[in-house]
């Protein structure tokens, strides 16, 4: 067994050496990846920033020398205040350059990013912290409104471990990150590339996320394998549209597939047309990540033909499945190649090929990226089934996890015995070996590429003293594809309570905006399956019904 690290379970000795004789695993780290590039060519651009030009201030290019010179000043900062090898780092930055800096810092010196969202609040990030032990937290001052200096007072106080929150912008009562530069050191005990980069969150169907060991082995592969695929090279330009810190814009191919080819990022602040549609006239842009909902935002905006568009050579729709339909639209109003992606932060990504067919674009999910990548489509017996018949997706490769972070009870229900990781996805393999995904297995909603766990909504309503219990499922939406709906059943002494009081209730918990629910049912009991367990099905087709009624319909929107 090739450990990565004493907490996270390795790749079989005989699968690592096959990778690495296929030539997947080349023997890289993230720090001497960017030392490589910045040497080849210092002076071209790495990364724009643009967050300072709404105030009249020009844009920050960052080249290759500048962004390994700050990692290397960043690093021998951290180092200074007791940041080494193996601690966690939880890092929550929106769409800024310094999270780059940050990030191949801790790349440089071995210590592990957690990678929290700009969404998450108290819930999340306090369970990152506790749980990953970690020893510091970067935030931004203020972003979209919300000061997350006090979100960082509130953790450090409740999570011993926590010893640094260090601050981009105004620090507050924290240290300020530009105060953490030192002058560059020798890196005495520098990662290898098997050994962990960083941890990712799951999307996963049970509280909250699970905790995804990547090394630089496994997700260096996924990056250049996605280049070759996407057709990224030193002349490409990335458009960072979704947080920084997704997988999707990370590394399908995103900002890390751009930096790993000498490419260019530009950083979006936010995804909107009214933003990213001058960036892409301006700085070239060739291609960029989107979600469903945004790109049918985008499709609907291109028609105004207020900006130059032509740059953009390809459009990747990923997060959750794309429905033919929409994806139809693509073409004729962006004027570029759609490319579908569907994949997972625990490892296998999907593409369709720029060459395929129209038709195979719009209308299935991709790909594997890998030769290695095994997929099997079983059905509730773990049995495999014939090519075409829908079943459960298992899937094990050369960057694909063999276990979650500190999770044994997890590991054992999420993974085969022979290593197969069990996707909770419902798929279909077509003729050709493209996916079309037909579902989720797990109790876990697809909010526009936001993935809600109906659990974990479910443990914070019952919290509320009028609740007697609760069943969270998804409902249909044109835009997000997927919203949240919570039937409850009130307790029989309790007073009449309004849907608004739920939702709000659920806020104040202090948890992301996008798991509060987008509705509340109340009901007197709920439907049962034939063995007494809650009919979730039966709810959701009764939302589903109660929604295409026209009186209805007509109320939410």
């Amino acid at each position: 067994m090739i450990q990565p690290t004493i907490d996270a379970p390795g790749y079989p000795a005989e699968f690592a050496e096959r990778y690495r004789a296929a030539g997947y695993w080349r023997g890289e780290t993230f720090g001497q990846m960017l030392r490589e590039r910045a040497d080849r060519h210092p002076d071209r651009v790495a990364v724009v920033d643009p967050t300072g030009t709404a105030h009249g201030e020009e844009a920050r290019r960052w080249t290759y020398g500048e962004l390994d010179a700050r990692a290397d000043r960043m690093a021998a900062g951290f180092l200074a205040h007791g940041i080494g090898k193996g601690d966690r780092v939880v890092v929550q930055l929106p769409n800024v350059a310094e999270f780059f800096e940050v990030i191949f810092a801790l790349f440089r010196i071995g210590a592990l990013p957690v990678f929290a969202l700009p969404a998450h609040r108290d819930t999340e990030i306090r369970h990152f912290c506790a749980f990953t032990e970690a020893a510091a937290y970067i935030v931004a001052d203020v972003a979209e409104g919300y000061d997350y200096r006090v979100l960082a007072g509130r953790i450090r106080a409740d999570v011993p471990t926590l010893r640094h929150v260090f601050v981009v912008g105004e620090p507050g009562e924290h240290t300020a990150l530009a105060d953490v530069p030192a002058d560059p050191v020798v890196i005495e005990d520098a990662p290898a590339p098997h050994e962990l980069a960083f941890l990712q969150l799951s999307g996963g169907s049970t509280g909250v996320p699970k905790l995804i060991p990547r090394t630089h082995d496994d997700y260096l592969y996924s990056l250049w394998g996605s280049n070759e695929i996407c057709g990224v090279d030193e002349h490409s330009v990335y458009l960072c549209a979704l947080p920084a810190a997704h997988n999707f814009p990370l590394s399908s191919p995103g900002t890390l597939g751009a930096l790993y080819a000498g490419a260019r990022v530009v950083l979006a602040p936010r995804p909107s047309p009214d933003v990213a549609f001058p960036l892409i006239e301006r700085e070239g842009v060739t291609l960029t990540g989107l979600v469903p909902p945004l790109a049918l935002v985008w499709t609907e905006a291109a028609a105004a033909g207020e900006h130059d568009l032509s740059s953009l050579d390809v459009l990747l729709v990923g997060g959750a499945k794309f429905s033919e339909e929409a994806a139809r639209r693509v073409r004729p109003a962006l004027g570029c190649t759609l490319q579908q992606v569907f994949g997972m932060a625990e490892g296998l990504v999907n593409y369709t090929r720029l060459d395929d067919p129209e038709e195979t674009i719009v209308t299935t999910q991709g790909r594997p990226i890998s030769p290695d990548d095994e997929i099997r489509v079983v059905d509730d017996a773990d049995e495999d089934l014939p090519p075409g018949a829908t079943g459960h997706l298992l899937t094990r490769g050369p960057y694909t996890i063999r276990g979650y972070w500190r999770a044994p009870e997890h590991n054992a229900a999420s993974f085969t015995a022979d290593g197969f990781y069990r996707t909770g996805d419902v798929v279909r393999l077509t003729a050709t070996g493209h996916i079309v995904v037909e579902g989720r297995a797990k109790d876990q909603i697809n909010r526009g590429g936001e993935k809600v766990a109906a659990e974990e909504i479910e443990n914070h309503i019952l919290a509320h003293p009028s609740v007697h219990d609760v069943a969270v499922v998804s409902m249909p939406d044109d835009y997000l594809g997927e919203r949240t709906c919570a039937y409850v059943v009130l307790r029989e002494e309790a007073e009449p309570v309004r849907s608004v009081a739920i939702r709000k209730f659920v806020r104040e918990r202090g948890l992301a905006a996008f798991k509060v629910p987008d509705r509340v049912e109340f009901v007197d009991a709920f439907p049962q399956t034939g063995i007494g367990k809650v009919s979730k099905k039966d709810l959701r087709a009764a939302i589903a019904a109660r929604l295409r009624e026209p009186a209805v319909a007509a109320t939410q929107h």
